[in-house]
C-alpha cells in the first residue's frame, strides 16, 4: 500500500477522457488530494462553458465526496515555507500551487502522483513523486 497525493492533472485527464484514475493508483493505495487541488478543480467548474458545466460540476463533486482532502494546516505551512525558501535560494521558482501540493505531500508523508513532468516535484527536497504517462 502506498500513501499517494494525486495532482490536479490526474483528475483533469480523467474528466476530459471520461476515464478513471485507476491507472494511477492501486486497489490498496491510500489516496488523498491537497486542499489546493480541490480549489483548482472547483475553478475548472467556475470557468467551464455552459454546455460542460453540469458534467464537470458532477465530476468534481464526485471527487470531493470520495477522495479525502488534506487541509492546509500549520504542518503543511512549515513544509511550504521550507520549499519556498529552498526554491528561492536555488533560483528555481515554482508555481505556488505546485509548491503547496509538494508541501502537502511532505507533511503528510505521501508521494505525489502526476502527469506533469514539468512540475519536477521529485527535484524538491523530501518530495517523492511518481510520474504517470497519460493513458
Amino acid at each position: 500500500m502506498s500513501r499517494l497525493l494525486l495532482d490536479t492533472g490526474i483528475f483533469i485527464e480523467a474528466e476530459r477522457t471520461r476515464g478513471t484514475i485507476g491507472h494511477a493508483i492501486g486497489d490498496e493505495d491510500d489516496v488523498a488530494i491537497a486542499a489546493i487541488t480541490a480549489a483548482e478543480l472547483l475553478v475548472g467548474v467556475e470557468r467551464a462553458v455552459a454546455s460542460r458545466r453540469d458534467r464537470r460540476a458532477s465530476f468534481v463533486e464526485d471527487v470531493l465526496a470520495n477522495v479525502p482532502v488534506e487541509d492546509y494546516g500549520v504542518d503543511i505551512a512549515r513544509a511550504h515555507a521550507r520549499l519556498l525558501a529552498y526554491t528561492s535560494a536555488a533560483g528555481t521558482p515554482r508555481g505556488a500551487h505546485d509548491l503547496i501540493i509538494a508541501a502537502t505531500a511532505v507533511a503528510t508523508d505521501r508521494e505525489v502522483v502526476t502527469h506533469d513532468v514539468k512540475a519536477a516535484f521529485d527535484t524538491l527536497p523530501d518530495v517523492r513523486c511518481r510520474v504517470i504517462p497519460r493513458p
